[in-house]
């Protein structure tokens, strides 16, 4: 297999059982602001006894509205990491990397070396798609592939300064966040989503499971699934 050695890098660690969501947000000083930096990442199955798995990564949070889209770094190789037998090291690996406007993937296929190794595998192409702005747009390939990179609305809910506030021991007494069977209305009000109207750059894989091959990991519920993680890799 013909590698181009492009990247080294770090990433954070998500297993997932039917739906595992990774809130990670803007705790990476040197990617911050970035899109190394992830912020969140989702795997799960698109709709109940569905053959297909849908990957997809935030990047880079709190991207404002009226701020410059397709802010995806062309130094910045993202690596969705996929284990198929319960060992925590990755058996597949799918690939997306930004060019002129596009984002192109790679993948799924066994890597030469596990760990970060920061090798673009140009010899398995999965497909392109135009980097997204105002207008989403998804490819889907000829193997029934759906593929998309652009901005979305960010889906972490968080009352960033009542969180502070009830760290700091500032909050009103007896109050309830929203979202509390015992909160009341004026307790739902008082909850602002501090990250609504922002965006994060997301980068989507629809993927049938015959590509993915079987599984043999086993959850705690005793279902098979995919161990999955992701790691972004930037140029030294």
């Amino acid at each position: 297999m013909k590698n181009k050695n492009l990247i080294t890098g770090l990433g954070v660690l998500s297993l997932i059982a039917a739906l595992l969501v990774a809130a990670d947000h803007i705790d990476a000083p040197d990617s911050m602001g970035t899109s190394a930096d992830i912020a969140d990442y989702y795997a799960f199955e698109p709709s109940l006894g569905s053959d297909n798995t849908v990957f997809a990564v935030d990047l880079q949070s709190n991207v404002l509205p009226d701020l410059a889209y397709g802010t995806f770094d062309e130094n910045v190789l993202t690596e969705i990491n996929i284990d198929t037998n319960g060992d925590l090291v990755e058996d597949l690996v799918i690939q997306a990397i930004p060019r002129d406007g596009k984002m192109y993937f790679f993948g799924p296929v066994a890597p030469t070396t596990t760990g970060t190794s920061g090798q673009v595998m140009v010899d398995s192409p999965l497909g392109s798609v135009d980097i997204s702005a105002d207008t989403a747009i998804v490819e889907t390939t000829s193997s029934g592939v759906s593929l998309f990179a652009g901005p979305r609305q960010d889906a972490f809910f968080f009352d960033f300064f009542q969180f502070n506030a009830v760290i700091g021991g500032m909050a009103p007494e007896g109050f309830k966040p929203a979202g509390d069977p015992n909160s009341t209305a004026d307790d739902d009000t008082t909850a602002v989503d501090t990250f609504d109207g922002a965006n994060t750059m997301s980068i989507v894989v629809e993927i049938p499971n015959t590509m993915l091959g079987e599984t043999t990991a086993t959850n705690a519920l005793g279902l098979t699934v995919y161990k999955t993680w992701v790691t972004t890799n930037a140029k030294q």
